[in-house]
C-alpha cells in the first residue's frame, strides 16, 4: 500500500438486520467496502437501499449484525463502550442535512463542541474553532447563534465543527439536502477543498450532481453494492 493512502475503515461481508415485529428487514446483505486516506466517496441509492444503515455502521452509530468491522487494523466489535466513544470523538467528524447545532450556542461555540468533549482547554478550543471558522468565510460570524444565519452559514459552521477535532473520517448525510441549488454547490465546493487539502470524506447523497463531485461513487441497491 503506496504512503498516506492506509486504510481507515474496512467493512468485511456486512449484513445488517432490523425487525419489524415478527418481519425481519435485511438492510444490508453482504456489504465489503474500504475506505482509505484522502478517499472522496458517494454512497448513492434509492430510499431503503442500505445506504444510511452502511454509514452509520461505518461512523460506528451502529452494530452489524453479522460481518467484521476494522478501524485501521483493530476490530469494532472489540471496543469497550467507552474507547468506542473515543473511536467517535477521534476518528470522525459529522455533517447532517439538518446542521445539527444547538441553537442556544453560538457559532464558535457549536465548532468546539467536539473539542470540550476531547478535554481541551476553552482557550485552545476557542483560537482552534475561530481560526476554522476564518478559514471557512465565517470570521464574522463566530458570534452568531443558528437563528442568526442562513442555512448555507449553518451548514459550513457543522462543516467546522466537523473538522475541528482533525478527524480522519469526516462523514455527511446529504449535506446540501436543505440548501437551495446554488447555497448547494457552494457547500460542495468546500467539501472538494477539504479533500485536496488531505482529508477523507464518506458522503450519502441521493443527488448525481452532488456525488460527481466525489472520486468513487458506491452505489447500493437492496442492501448490497451494485456498482463502484
Amino acid at each position: 500500500m503506496t504512503k498516506g493512502r492506509e486504510t481507515i475503515c474496512r467493512a468485511l461481508d456486512i449484513h445488517k438486520t432490523y425487525w419489524r415485529g415478527k418481519v425481519a428487514v435485511q438492510a444490508l446483505r453482504g456489504v465489503t467496502l474500504e475506505i482509505r486516506t484522502n478517499d472522496y466517496v458517494s454512497i448513492m441509492g434509492a430510499s431503503g437501499s442500505g445506504k444510511s444503515t452502511l454509514i452509520h455502521i461505518l461512523s460506528c452509530l451502529d452494530t452489524p449484525t453479522k460481518g467484521e468491522y476494522f478501524l485501521e487494523d483493530k476490530l469494532v466489535s472489540s471496543y469497550t463502550d467507552a474507547e468506542l466513544a473515543g473511536a467517535r470523538n477521534m476518528f470522525f467528524g459529522f455533517v447532517f442535512q439538518s446542521f445539527s447545532l444547538l441553537p442556544r450556542l453560538t457559532a464558535i461555540d457549536n465548532v468546539a463542541l467536539p473539542l470540550v468533549y476531547a478535554g481541551v482547554k476553552k482557550r485552545d478550543r476557542n483560537q482552534r474553532s475561530a481560526e476554522i471558522l476564518k478559514k471557512i468565510g465565517l470570521g464574522d460570524r463566530i458570534n452568531h447563534r443558528p437563528n442568526e444565519m442562513s442555512g448555507g452559514e449553518c451548514q459550513r459552521v457543522a462543516i467546522a465543527r466537523a473538522l475541528v477535532n482533525t478527524p480522519k473520517v469526516i462523514f455527511a448525510d446529504e449535506p446540501t439536502g436543505n440548501l437551495d441549488s446554488k447555497t448547494g454547490s457552494e457547500i460542495m465546493e468546500i467539501f472538494d477543498r477539504i479533500v485536496e487539502e488531505g482529508n477523507t470524506v464518506v458522503m450519502v447523497t441521493h443527488d448525481s450532481n452532488v456525488a460527481s463531485h466525489a472520486k468513487k461513487i458506491v452505489s447500493l441497491k437492496d442492501g448490497l453494492i451494485d456498482g463502484e
